[in-house]
């Protein structure tokens, strides 16, 4: 998916929504556990009452790898799945991955290739060479983590140099040589609140996967006062205040009514703008 689509597909369904789902055996319903394939199962039936809300579906690896092989299974699953009944959804693999060259560049390969997700969330502490193998694919993304909405964000990230520039901000600047806003984005956690205003001025025009809102704290109304753009450059992800809203027999309904809320209060926000 292209950016042209992806703001299209923001407009059509005035949301720019993105559901995370890190699907963890021991929160889903537990009437699910007699399923063969109890995390597709759950996956399945969020994806399907979700899907008129939301533009984007982003699986953190670390909920399926932590299940050994059935994990990775089930992570498959739910991609085919996405493709064949959700084609114009955009898919995040959360996996944060980075390393030297030659490794980074099979897991590219496993990506881009193998599960053929639009885009990777990637760690850029190692430089560039960690980096560039994962943008040699037409039509894929790189989301390279930029300021975090973590606790511990600010042991590293907000650290400045001699001259008060912030290693954050450090990161946004060098890696624009690397790639444009047709092939990156950045994560900036939703916790960060007024800090938009200070990387909009670095990445004014590139897309924003922000995480943090529900859950952790995060305010919409903040994130989209000091980070949206005349495109919405905003991919704002709700997991936990989504998936897991219930945990009886209803869970998908009540998910399918969360992400409707969230929806509905994105519509607004690009309404202010002229979006919609």
């Amino acid at each position: 998916m292209n950016r042209q689509e992806l703001i299209q597909q923001i407009r059509e369904k005035q949301s720019f929504l993105c559901v995370g789902l890190d699907t963890d055996l021991k929160k889903i319903p537990q009437h699910l556990l007699a399923e063969e394939d109890p995390i597709f199962a759950f996956n399945k039936a969020i994806i399907d009452a979700t899907a008129p809300f939301c533009v984007s579906y982003k699986p953190n690896l670390a909920f399926y790898e932590a299940f050994g092989v059935k994990g990775l299974v089930a992570f498959e699953k739910t991609i085919k799945y996405l493709k064949q009944s959700y084609p114009n959804h955009f898919i995040i693999a959360d996996a944060k991955r980075g390393d030297i060259g030659n490794t980074s560049a099979m897991y590219a390969r496993t990506f881009f290739e193998e599960y053929d997700v639009d885009s990777l969330t990637v760690a850029p502490y190692m430089g560039e060479d960690s980096v560039t193998p994962f943008l040699g694919y037409e039509g894929k993304w790189v989301i390279l983590l930029a300021l975090t909405s973590n606790k511990g964000s600010h042991d590293f990230q907000l650290t400045e140099s001699p001259d008060g520039e912030r290693l954050f901000e450090k990161v946004l600047k060098k890696s624009q040589q690397w790639a444009n806003d047709e092939q990156m984005m950045y994560v900036v956690g939703a916790t960060q609140g007024q800090m938009f205003e200070d990387i909009r001025k670095i990445v004014p025009n590139h897309f924003l996967l922000v995480p943090g809102v529900g859950a952790q704290g995060g305010s919409l109304e903040e994130v989209c006062k000091y980070g949206m753009t005349k495109d919405c450059g905003l991919l704002v992800n709700s997991s936990r205040g989504i998936i897991y809203a219930s945990n009886d027999e209803d869970f998908a309904e009540v998910a399918g009514q969360k992400a409707r809320e969230l929806q509905e209060q994105m519509a607004a926000e690009l309404e202010k703008v002229g979006l919609v």
